[in-house]
């Protein structure tokens, strides 16, 4: 996922069904520590959507990863994590507007910190474990890198999108998530000096699409405008039709059958990425979710 020179205001056609970090401060920013305080560092991971659906999701690997943290000298409870600004589906598939010629994304992520950690919530079907300590000193110079990223690193990507599920494929999109995130954040750390004591493996979950080599298509501008390529533009609001948000039960299973259409029988797919559009050309097995280990990071010596 590229890199943006500053966040852009939503568009107030964009709703978000759940308030983005309600109890997170406004202008997102993060408290500052004292130098000498000693912060304790928290892997956090529970199953998507647990407050509607419990553990069912977890049952399938679906996880949300975050991270938290505890003053010593405060005793002060902190959660961090990235999410979407207005929920998954409208971060992973487009709006059709009558008034618009183009598909229409309500796609933004960002970082919410706030105080406290909710045990229950992150322990009950899923994981809080301390994976670290760090100084107050280190943890301001986190939360400036946090606000860069913050502001630079602005919309959500559900696929990876690779060749194949073999040991080293190519990979030609990936992902932009919770859980890249939470590598982002330890990655920074570890090469900040901070040492991950942790031997528990930990697992994310990863949404894979399998394609051969995509193909550019263009912008809304190239595609959508009125010197624009009118077969595929139609092209790709038909694929995207199915996923329309909202749709009545009888609807959805309707759309099932025309996704399927779409992406198995016909092996094609069209990724918004960064402004643009690809065609992949689907390969078996299509999709797949996985639930895969990544070590936490170690500092790496200078010899």
């Amino acid at each position: 996922m590229g890199r943006f020179d500053h966040r852009p205001k939503a568009d107030p056609y964009c709703q978000a069904v759940y308030q983005f970090c309600p109890t997170g401060s406004p202008d997102g920013s993060i408290p500052v520590m004292k130098d000498a305080d000693v912060i304790e560092v928290f892997r956090l991971q529970a199953p998507v959507w647990e407050f509607k659906y419990g553990g069912l999701l977890g049952r399938f690997h679906i996880m949300h990863d975050a991270i938290g943290f505890r003053s010593t000298l405060s005793g002060r409870n902190y959660t961090m994590e990235w999410y979407e600004l207005f929920q998954l589906g409208n971060c992973t598939f487009p709006h059709l507007r009558a008034e618009a010629e183009a598909p229409f994304w309500c796609n933004q992520g960002a970082a919410c910190f706030f105080e406290e950690i909710d045990d229950q919530h992150w322990k009950q079907n899923g994981t809080l474990e301390k994976v670290s300590e760090m100084t107050g000193a280190q943890f301001n110079e986190m939360a400036k890198w946090i606000r860069k990223d913050n502001e630079t690193g602005i919309y959500y990507e559900t696929w990876t999108v690779q060749t194949d599920p073999g040991p080293n494929p190519a990979v030609w999109f990936d992902s932009y998530d919770c859980s890249q995130f939470v590598h982002r954040t330890y990655r920074k750390l570890a090469d900040m000096g901070v040492s991950f004591t942790s031997q528990l493996q930990t697992n994310y979950t990863r949404i894979f699409l399998y394609s051969g080599e995509p193909t550019f298509l263009g912008n809304d501008t190239t595609i959508f405008g009125a010197a624009g390529n009118k077969t595929v533009a139609s092209d790709i609001k038909r694929f995207y039709h199915p996923f329309r948000p909202p749709q009545s039960i009888k609807d959805f299973l309707v759309s099932l059958l025309e996704i399927y259409e779409r992406v198995v029988l016909e092996k094609s797919f069209y990724l918004y990425y960064n402004y643009e559009y690809w065609h992949l050309p689907m390969k078996p097995p299509y999709i797949r979710i996985t639930y895969e280990e990544i070590p936490l990071p170690r500092i790496h010596k200078k010899p």
